[in-house]
Formats: structure tokens, C-alpha cells, sequence
């Protein structure tokens, strides 16, 4: 099983990917609560180059409020990451999938929100 719903954009500047990215999120519902340069760290704490990459914790307030009334340690996981990343002159934006991750967690009502989330992120991806 894949971890991941994956997306590769070809001739496209990152910001781009990003503000488009962001966009799909909010139109799925998602809403942005974190932000990692990983780029920009990996200068500042190893002082090594590397391509752009970008770490969003996408939430989705109504699916996280539902998850931790199941589940109330499931917050341990939370938010969803959604990576974008420069891959050979392209973007590539890679969201968690969440059945993938929560399968450390045996909970058949949880496994079924999960599959919710993985719905919409995948929805998500697909409207960049």
C-alpha cells in the first residue's frame, strides 16, 4: 500500500504549485495550520543546499473534530501532511494517505474516517 497520493507538475514554478496547492486544500475543506521551509532549515541549522521542499499540515477542522471524538490520542497524527517538492525541474506534491497512516491504530470506526479524509485530500490533489 502507498502512503502517499502523489501528483508530478510538469513546467511549473513552485510557487505556483503552492498557492494552487493551498487553494485545493481550502476548496476540500483543509485548512493550512502548519508550515515548514525544509529547504530554508536544512540551510540554517546544516548549512546544505537542497531544492525546494515544503511541508503543510493540512487540516480539516469537521474530520479532526470527529477522529479525536473516536479516538482522543489520534491527535499524535494529526495534521495531514501535504508535501511539495522540486524534482527534476518539476513539482511534486505528495499527500499523506490517511488509511495508510492510521492502520498503527486498530479502530474500525476510525479506518473509516480515515478513508473520508483520504477522499478529499485525493479530491484535493487532483483540483491542483
Amino acid at each position: 500500500m502507498s502512503y502517499t497520493i502523489n501528483r508530478i507538475f510538469k513546467n511549473a514554478t513552485f510557487d505556483d504549485i503552492d498557492a494552487r496547492t493551498r487553494k485545493a486544500l481550502a476548496d476540500h475543506g483543509f485548512g493550512v495550520l502548519t508550515e515548514i521551509d525544509v529547504k530554508m532549515t536544512m540551510k540554517k541549522k546544516l548549512d546544505v543546499e537542497m531544492p525546494a521542499y515544503r511541508i503543510l499540515g493540512a487540516c480539516n477542522p469537521k474530520m479532526a473534530h470527529q477522529a479525536i471524538g473516536i479516538e482522543p490520542r489520534v491527535g499524535a497524527m494529526l495534521p495531514c501532511n501535504v508535501i511539495l517538492r522540486e524534482v527534476e525541474g518539476d513539482v511534486e506534491v505528495s499527500a499523506i494517505d490517511p488509511v495508510a497512516s492510521m492502520q498503527a491504530i486498530e479502530n474500525a470506526e476510525l479506518t473509516a474516517v480515515a478513508g473520508q479524509v483520504r477522499d478529499l485530500l485525493a479530491k484535493a490533489v487532483e483540483a491542483i
